[in-house]
């Protein structure tokens, strides 16, 4: 199983291959940045990175499935650490 580390690590690389250049200013991405004010992201920016997702760590982590249990609110206060939490469960319990 992998750590939490390892996760949050492998979630920040594909969230760069995403972001393809988009200047972060220097700051980090930790599990409290936010996807849309931190990162910048677009809804489109959320479908690739969810496909990107899915093919690292197999079906289970269905990105699309997990969105469409949250509310709107919290899909805009989206941090990177709930994302990983959700790749963790999933992967436990794959």
């Amino acid at each position: 199983m992998n750590s939490d580390k390892a996760v949050l690590d492998e979630v920040v690389d594909l969230i760069l291959e995403v972001l393809d250049g988009y200047d972060l200013g220097g700051v980090p991405i930790t599990r409290d940045s936010s996807f849309q004010e931190d990162l910048a992201f677009e809804s489109i920016d959320i479908v690739v990175l969810g496909s990107r997702l899915g093919a690292h760590y197999g079906p289970a982590v269905n990105i699309p499935k997990f969105l469409s249990t949250l509310h709107l609110d919290d899909i805009i206060a989206l941090r990177v650490g709930d994302l990983v939490d959700h790749v963790e469960s999933r992967l436990v319990g794959a």
